[in-house]
C-alpha cells in the first residue's frame, strides 16, 4: 500500500491510497462471486452466467463496493499511524480501478494544529452574590402569586393590575373598523414592557373609562395603528397570608412552618446564584480564550453545533417552530454561536491534551459519590452502575473531563471575587 496525504487547508485533507492487486484482489473476487450467484441474466441459469458478462453488467457496482470496503479498512490504519485527528467522515471523491491497481482519493476534515497561548496571566472577576432578607421576601412573594386571587377593584389601575376591556381597531377617520373588535381582552400590565403604548395608556385609568391609543410602526413611512379600549374592569391580585397551614399546602407537607420554609427559600436562592456565578465565570473564561486563540473550525463541527442549537430552541418552543417560522434563516443566525462552541471544544481538547487529562473508573466512582450526596433517592453504588453502563459512560466521562479542564484553567489564572447584589425580577 502507498499513501499520499495532502493538506488542502488548516481543517481539510485529502488522502490518496494506492493498493496492489494482492491487496484488493481477494475482496474483488468475493464480490464478483457474490454477484455471479445472485444476478439473474436471461438465457442463463442463475449462477452460471459468464464472468465477462457479470463484469459488464455489475462491474461498476462491484468496484464501488470494493472501493468503500478498502477505504474503510485502510483509512483507520492510516489515521492511527499518522496521528490524524478526523473531524468528519472520510468521503471518496475519486476511484481509479485497474486490473493491477486500485487508487482511492478520500477527502475529510481534521482538527487544526495550533499552539495555545499562555493564559496564566489572565484575570477574571467572579460575582459573589449576596442573598438578603429582602431577596428572600421578594422570592416568597413570587411564590405566593401562584396562589393569589384576582379581585375587582374600584380604583385606578396600578402597574401590577390587570385591565379588562373591549378593544376596537380604528380607521383613518377615528371610527371603529367593522369586524375589528376584541371583547374582554386582558391586559396584564405587569408583564408588558414599560414602553408598551397600551401599558402606558392604561395605568391610572378606571373601569368605565375609554382610552385611545396610538401604536407607532417600525417603518416611518407607515401610518401608526390606532385603538380604542373601553375599560370594563380592573382586577388586582390579592396574595394569601403566609401561614404554617399554607406552607404545608404549597410544599406538599415538606415543611410545616413559615420559618423552615423561609430558610429553605434562602438556601435555594443561594444555590441557584452560586451555580449562576460559576456559569458566568466559565463563560467569561471561554470567551477570553476564544478571543485570544481564533482557532479555524471544521465546517462539519460548526454544522453539528448549529443543528444542536436549533434543536434546543425547537424543544424550548414545545418541540416545533411556529407556523411561518424561517428555520433556514434562524440556522444561519446560529452559525456564529455554533462556531464559538466549536472553537471552545478545540481549545478545551488542547488543554486536556497538554495536561494529559483523562477519566478513570475511580474518577467516575468519586463523581457518583458526589452526585449521590445531592440525591438521597439513589445510592452511590446504583449511580456508579448507571454511569459505567454503555448508555451513560460517554456522557459522564465528558462531564468529568470538562470539570477537570476548568479546574486546570482556574488553577492557573487569577480569579477575584466581586460582591454582587441579586438582580431584581418580578416574574
Amino acid at each position: 500500500m502507498q499513501k499520499n496525504i495532502k493538506n488542502v487547508s488548516e481543517t481539510e485533507q485529502e488522502l490518496e491510497i494506492i493498493l496492489t492487486q494482492e491487496e484488493f484482489g481477494a475482496e474483488y473476487s468475493q464480490e464478483l462471486e457474490e454477484a455471479k450467484r445472485n444476478i439473474q441474466i436471461k438465457g442463463f441459469r442463475k449462477g452460471h452466467a459468464p464472468v465477462s458478462l457479470i463484469k459488464k453488467l455489475a462491474g461498476p457496482s462491484i468496484e464501488a463496493t470494493v472501493a468503500e470496503k478498502m477505504a474503510s479498512k485502510y483509512f483507520g490504519d492510516i489515521v492511527d499511524a499518522e496521528n490524524i485527528k478526523p473531524a468528519s467522515r472520510a468521503q471518496i471523491i475519486n476511484v481509479t480501478f485497474e486490473p493491477e491497481q486500485l487508487t482511492l482519493q478520500l477527502a475529510y476534515e481534521i482538527h487544526p494544529e495550533f499552539e495555545l497561548k499562555d493564559y496564566s496571566g489572565y484575570t477574571f472577576k467572579q460575582a459573589l452574590y449576596t442573598v438578603t432578607d429582602e431577596d428572600v421576601e421578594r422570592e416568597i412573594k413570587l411564590i405566593l402569586k401562584g396562589h393569589g386571587t384576582l379581585v375587582s377593584v374600584d380604583e385606578a389601575a396600578s402597574p401590577t393590575d390587570t385591565v379588562i376591556g373591549d378593544v376596537f381597531h380604528l380607521d383613518a377617520s377615528g371610527e371603529p373598523e367593522e369586524g375589528e373588535k376584541t371583547e374582554n381582552h386582558h391586559f396584564t400590565l405587569e408583564y408588558l414592557p414599560e414602553e408598551n403604548p397600551f401599558r402606558k395608556a392604561l395605568i391610572g385609568k378606571k373601569a368605565g373609562e375609554v382610552v385611545e391609543i396610538e401604536n407607532d410602526q417600525k417603518d416611518p413611512n407607515t401610518e401608526p395603528s390606532r385603538f380604542r379600549v373601553t375599560i370594563s374592569e380592573i382586577k388586582r391580585l390579592e396574595l394569601p397570608e403566609l401561614t404554617d397551614d399554607l406552607v404545608k399546602e404549597i410544599t406538599g407537607q415538606r415543611f410545616e412552618s413559615v420559618t423552615d420554609f423561609t430558610a429553605d427559600v434562602k438556601i435555594q436562592i443561594t444555590q441557584h446564584f452560586s451555580l449562576k456565578s460559576e456559569e458566568e465565570l466559565v463563560e467569561s473564561i471561554s470567551a477570553k480564550l476564544i478571543e485570544e486563540n481564533p482557532v479555524p473550525t471544521p465546517k462539519s463541527m460548526v454544522e453539528s453545533f448549529s443543528k444542536m442549537l436549533v434543536e434546543n430552541a425547537k424543544r424550548q418552543m414545545g418541540g416545533y417552530f411556529p407556523k411561518g417560522f424561517d428555520e433556514a434563516q434562524f440556522n444561519i443566525a446560529m452559525k456564529p454561536n455554533a462556531e464559538k462552541h466549536a472553537q471552545w471544544l478545540l481549545i478545551s481538547q488542547k488543554i486536556a491534551e497538554v495536561n494529559k487529562l483523562g477519566v478513570t473508573d475511580e474518577d467516575i466512582k468519586v463523581y457518583a459519590e458526589k452526585e449521590a450526596g445531592k440525591n438521597e433517592s439513589m445510592s452511590s453504588e446504583e449511580l456508579l452502575a448507571t454511569y459505567l453502563s454503555d448508555e451513560f459512560r460517554d456522557y459522564v466521562t465528558d462531564t468529568i473531563l470538562k470539570e477537570k479542564i476548568y479546574d486546570i484553567i482556574k488553577s492557573q489564572v487569577t480569579i477575584t471575587a466581586e460582591e454582587t447584589t441579586l438582580p431584581v425580577h418580578e416574574a
